[in-house]
């Protein structure tokens, strides 16, 4: 599976409260209002501009802070590909596989420039950069949550399947 699209570059420690503010999560259900918000605090202009299909690409510890569901989800809702980032917070991680989201550790995320137009090849464990020509290998996703995220998420597999892939 092949994903191509525009990087939108963050750098470390990128928080769930970053991600969606606490402020909206307890406020707002209705998740074509939430995902309005997400990055906000971060890019202002980040939930108006985002095209389906581009990357949100972070340094270390993307995700970190709360366990909330709803950064993950925004993110897809909006059409995100993927997130890419150095390393994850692992509660993020899990709840972006979770809900479809497909989350790539990449060591070489500071080789990407914000716009930079990349390929992502889950299949193959590569990102490709387009706009400067080099490409990098990223550690490859266990084979059950490759499963998972091909059947678009956790719930989604095993409504499918009737059991978790292992």
């Amino acid at each position: 599976m092949v994903k191509r699209g525009k990087a939108w570059k963050f750098g470390d420690d990128v928080n769930t409260d970053i991600i969606i503010s606490g402020k909206y999560k307890f406020s707002i259900t209705d998740l074509d209002q939430l995902s309005k918000h997400a990055m906000e605090a971060a890019r202002l202009e980040f939930a108006a501009k985002v095209q389906k299909g581009d990357f949100v690409v972070g340094g270390r510890n993307f995700g970190c802070g709360s366990s909330r569901e709803q950064a993950p989800l925004v993110l897809k809702h909006l059409g995100v590909a993927a997130v890419i980032a150095k390393t994850f917070a692992r509660i993020f991680y899990r709840n972006a596989i979770n809900i479809g989201l497909p989350a790539v550790e990449c060591d070489w995320v500071d080789k990407i420039c914000d716009g930079d137009v990349l390929e992502v090849d889950l299949s193959k464990g590569v990102v490709r950069n387009i706009s400067c020509g080099e490409s990098y290998v990223v550690k490859p996703l266990p084979p059950q949550l490759q499963l998972i995220l091909d059947e678009g998420g956790l719930v989604s597999y095993v409504k499918k399947h009737g059991k978790l892939p292992w």
